[in-house]
């Protein structure tokens, strides 16, 4: 049967098949297969799998022992004595990740809370690395704003070949000097060399060779290279001109997108900050659990005080109650001993407390939660009354803050990118120009022809093309302009406006922190002296009630207020301790005052070997004054970590105990008197923690800190948080950018 036989057949099956369909779809049939074809998917999409990865575990993690609890209360290696500085150190070493507290709240209550933010928010939580992330990204980072102006070199090479039949008659004359079939092989090879430069000028210079085959009958050589090489450049005359605008919108910049050098370097010093606000913020955390865990300890030997005087009140009722004495009845026995139960619950609790407490420390210091130790601060809090002078604290914490020094980046950036945005208000006129010798022949390079070779006829000079022109575009109305400028004046303005407010609120905090630093010192006095009042009733009521001229209840209530006293007492203390540390940590001294400073940690080794090579370059060559191509200053200087320290000189003032500095106002409160904070009487130890040392009242002074060092990572490849000495080179290093 013929095919076409087939085709009314099939155009009938199809019509059928389709109205039988009708518009349902339809799946397809298999010769083969079971037809179970859900099995391969159902419920394998959205399975959860676990990533092929490994990352090694920290030791600390590993090597975790079972937590101290009040079941478990001795510690299999004793105490751990650390001082202030020691346990700095310790958390700075182990500072990769700049831990904080949050969650976390200390109060006379006890430690509450538990420290949640690498848990919920990872990338949150500043790390050593984040500098070197932001100076190294390929986008944003401060060596790719420098890559635009670095030279491109721009490379082709191509080859064609050609086999088209042409409608000519071989009979005719014309087929003598056109073949009916036009064959040609065509190659291009070219190199361009170009760089934009920071005033705003493309150069280039490009080199094109050439080579053509055909059968054309009227060429002079059946092949033939042609060759040129030119030199060009095109200036912004208007928009785009200029060193400053380059360096702040960068090349091929449209109205509000820039990311100059300028721009990017800025936000490689708002990374800096960020970075030593987090480090602030971990010594800040770190200190406050160290004064209370160090309270923590003061809040156990008090509530084991109150237990042991209410045990021995106790056994003393119970003794008088078995001789039968008048003061032994049972309602008083029963009191004494529910009010021994009490404090032994207290005591209780304030061992879990301490040991909550020393876990947040031990989070803050970057260790595992137990290692058969329990730390032990044994550096004293200060006690000396401080004061700090208000014109001084006003302007040392609008200088040194780091949130202000940050908004104040951010503003000096909407300033420059104002700058730029009305640089687009000007036309696009561009001056070209460019220069190209031309040869040809058919060799490129020898030949033994006369005028053959294409290099020569181009070095030659003799055929020669230049041409200089201006392109203008000027769009109507200027409406994405104008609009760009509009919204940096706006932006300009909300930077500022949030730069006062700002301030305004630091004056609110640092005034607050003041306030508090005399409150907590006065109550510190009064809790005291209170100890002191406290002190002389329970011991009158004891006299009295041995006289039998008193109740029982009274005496057991003037020893419960002796231990809330003595409690109070030393949380006021802490108190103190802990709002002079946040008044340097709003100010923006608070590393300084814990001998800690920043510096940029070690680079790789071929780092420092392209540095040496580059220097030595550099220095061979000749000095050029690149003045003219510098931009308006944008920035001071770096930031001084350390302050000069302030002695006292034969002009200043002492008087009654006080030292008084003429030109800072500072006063410094010397111990005088029962009004003081005097030394605390060393209280009983907990039978179960050996915690035998007394605490005595010497304050390490601040001259005598030794100075440590948080290094930031050169690059993200280092693994290096250094922490050493450096009183004897405080210096600061910091990597500089050439621009």
């Amino acid at each position: 049967m013929r095919f076409k036989t087939w085709i009314p057949i099939l155009l009938v099956t199809g019509l059928f098949t389709t109205w039988a369909a009708g518009c349902r779809p339809q799946q397809p049939v298999y010769l083969t297969g079971t037809g179970d074809t859900r099995s391969y998917y159902v419920g394998d999409a959205l399975r959860e799998e676990v990533p092929d990865t490994y990352v090694e575990s920290l030791p600390e993690v590993t090597g975790a022992e079972a937590p101290l609890t009040l079941s478990n209360q001795n510690p299999s290696q004793g105490t751990w004595d650390l001082t202030l500085q020691e346990t700095i150190r310790i958390a700075l070493e182990n500072g990769k990740v700049l831990r904080n507290l949050g969650g976390v709240a200390f109060s006379s209550g006890g430690t509450q809370g538990n420290p949640t933010a690498l848990l919920s928010n990872p990338y949150g939580v500043g790390t050593i690395y984040d500098p070197a992330l932001v100076e190294s990204d390929p986008r944003y980072g401060v060596e790719a704003a420098l890559s635009a102006f670095d030279g491109q070199l721009d490379a082709s090479a191509g080859w064609n070949k050609y086999d088209e039949p042409q409608n000519i008659d071989p009979s005719s004359l014309a087929a003598l000097s056109r073949p009916t079939v036009n064959q040609s092989d065509v190659g291009t090879f070219q190199a361009t060399i170009s760089k934009y430069a920071a005033t705003g000028t493309t150069f280039y210079t490009r080199l094109n060779n050439g080579y053509e085959w055909s059968n054309s009958a009227s060429t002079q050589w059946s092949s033939d290279w042609t060759s040129y090489v030119e030199a060009g450049f095109t200036q912004a005359l208007l928009r785009g001109r200029g060193v400053q605008f380059n360096r702040i919108a960068g090349p091929g910049a449209i109205p509000g997108y820039y990311n100059g050098v300028v721009i990017a370097r800025i936000t490689a010093d708002k990374a800096l900050i960020d970075f030593e606000m987090g480090v602030r913020k971990m010594v800040y955390d770190v200190e406050e659990a160290y004064w209370n865990l160090y309270y923590a300890y003061r809040n156990l030997q008090t509530t084991m005080s109150g237990r042991n005087a209410a045990h021995a009140t106790w056994n003393k009722v119970h003794a008088r109650m078995e001789a039968g004495h008048s003061q032994g009845t049972r309602q008083a026995e029963a009191q004494a001993k529910s009010q021994f139960i009490q404090y032994r619950a207290y005591t209780e609790d304030a061992l879990n407390n301490l040991y909550k407490t020393e876990n947040a420390l031990r989070y803050m210091m970057g260790i595992s939660p137990s290692d058969g130790r329990l730390i032990k601060p044994i550096d004293e809090p200060s006690i000396a009354r401080i004061t700090f002078d208000w014109e001084e604290l006003k302007a040392e914490s609008l200088n040194r803050a780091p949130e202000i020094r940050k908004q104040k980046w951010d503003v000096k950036q909407r300033e420059l990118e104002l700058i730029a945005s009305r640089n687009f208000l000007l036309p696009q006129l561009d001056l070209q120009a460019n220069y190209r010798f031309n040869g040809m022949g058919h060799d490129l390079i020898q030949s033994n022809r006369h005028n053959s070779n294409a290099y020569a006829s181009m070095t030659s000079g003799d055929y020669a093309n230049w041409n200089m022109g201006l392109n203008l575009t000027i769009p109507f109305g200027y409406r994405k302009e104008l609009a760009g400028v509009r919204n940096a004046e706006m932006t300009l303005t909300r930077a500022r406006a949030l730069l006062q407010e700002q301030e305004l609120e630091m004056m609110h905090n640092i005034s607050d922190a003041q306030r508090n630093i005399d409150r907590n010192y006065i109550l510190a006095q009064d809790h005291f002296n209170r100890r002191l009042a406290t002190q002389e009733e329970v011991d009158s009521t004891a006299a009295t009630y041995e006289a039998g001229k008193t109740t029982l209840d009274q005496l057991l209530d003037a020893q419960r207020r002796l231990a809330e006293a003595e409690s109070q007492y030393f949380r006021s203390i802490v108190d103190y301790n802990v709002s002079i540390t946040k008044l340097h940590y709003l100010k923006g001294s608070l590393l300084e005052y814990d001998g800690v400073y920043l510096s940029e940690g070690p680079w790789p080794n071929k780092a420092y070997f392209d540095a040496t090579r580059l220097a030595r370059q550099r220095d061979a060559g000749k000095k050029i004054n690149y003045g003219f191509t510098r931009p308006q200053v944008f920035s001071q200087g770096p930031v001084q970590q350390f302050q000069i320290p302030r002695q006292p000189q034969a002009q200043d003032v002492s008087y009654q105990g006080e030292t008084f500095f003429p030109e800072s106002g500072e006063v410094i409160y010397e111990q005088q008197g029962a009004e003081n904070i005097p030394t605390p009487a060393p209280a009983l130890s907990y039978p179960q923690i050996p915690y035998q040392q007394q605490y005595q009242q010497t304050p390490l002074p601040i001259s005598e800190r030794e100075n440590l060092s948080v290094r930031t990572a050169g690059s993200p490849q280092t693994n290096n948080t250094a922490v050493g000495t450096a009183r004897s080179n405080p210096i600061v290093s910091r990597k500089t950018v050439q621009r």
